[in-house]
């Protein structure tokens, strides 16, 4: 069954680290099996409305993307982004 991590974006505090955590979350999430299905602002929002940047990423299974999460190449990203951003990230499991 595929899963899908979800990251919101409350916050953007460093664009430089924002710039060098995607540099190098892309190619490790992609290279675990992770496929990008959507990623950027709301073109519309409803009810609480919050015009936060949000990641869609496709995996095979809930496994793979908690593995993709604890990769030695994410977690490089994790540390050149820091404090660069606050947000929320949520691995579901599709329907």
């Amino acid at each position: 069954m595929p899963a899908y991590w979800i990251s919101s974006y409350r916050a953007v505090t460093d664009t430089e680290r924002m710039a060098a955590y995607a540099a190098l979350a892309m190619p490790a999430l992609t290279a675990a099996g992770g496929r990008f299905l959507a990623r950027g602002l709301p073109e519309q929002v409803y009810e609480a409305g919050l015009e936060e940047r949000s990641v869609l990423i496709e995996f095979d299974s809930v496994e793979a993307a908690r593995a993709a999460h604890a990769s030695p190449a994410y977690q490089e990203a994790l540390a050149a982004l820091g404090d660069g951003a606050e947000r929320d990230i949520r691995i579901v499991p599709g329907a």
